[in-house]
């Protein structure tokens, strides 16, 4: 395992994220189901982080993200999208994405967390950090995706919403 220095997102030359989120993820990535989900949403600096190596370089980010789940009646759920979790292809199985998922995830109060929301792995989000698609089968995004790979992690998932369109947060 690397040993990540993690700070925040927000004192990383934005240029540097997006170059290595094109290289994690090619420049395709902006037409993919999730930056429509998060469309004309800021990213929180409380819950973004990046991850450097030993040599002080970006190997490494993680965005988080204000959503909203819209139900049947009109009513928007806030929650909080996670992702990209990017790390440089060179650098992966490493633990950078751990290291990230862990502060990101660990910023959020344990009081009154709200539900967090990904697209990707069941299986390997699910084993570190219990996000399940159990309770999103009912949701729509505004793209295509795999209804497999939308996540939800809740504390109570009696409050999650059986229906509803997920999109970015509107009051």
């Amino acid at each position: 395992m690397a040993e990540a220095n993690i700070i925040p997102l927000d004192n990383v030359d934005p240029v540097l994220v997006e170059e290595l989120l094109d290289r994690a993820f090619e420049p395709e990535r902006k037409q993919r189901t999730a930056y429509k989900v998060r469309e004309g949403m800021d990213w929180l600096p409380a819950l973004s982080f990046a991850a450097l190596d030993e040599q002080d370089r970006l190997t490494g980010t993680i965005q988080c993200w204000p959503v909203g789940l819209t139900d049947g009646e009109g009513r928007a759920h806030p929650m909080i999208m996670v992702g990209p979790v990017a790390v440089l292809p060179e650098e992966q199985m490493r633990g950078f994405g751990q290291a990230l998922m862990a502060a990101s995830l660990g910023g959020l109060m344990p009081e009154a967390p709200l539900p967090q929301v990904m697209i990707g792995d069941p299986e390997y989000y699910g084993r570190f950090w219990d996000f399940t698609n159990a309770h999103t089968q009912g949701w729509t995004l505004p793209g295509p995706v795999d209804p497999a790979r939308v996540l939800v992690r809740c504390a109570n998932p009696a409050v999650l919403p059986r229906e509803g369109a997920l999109g970015p947060w509107r009051r």
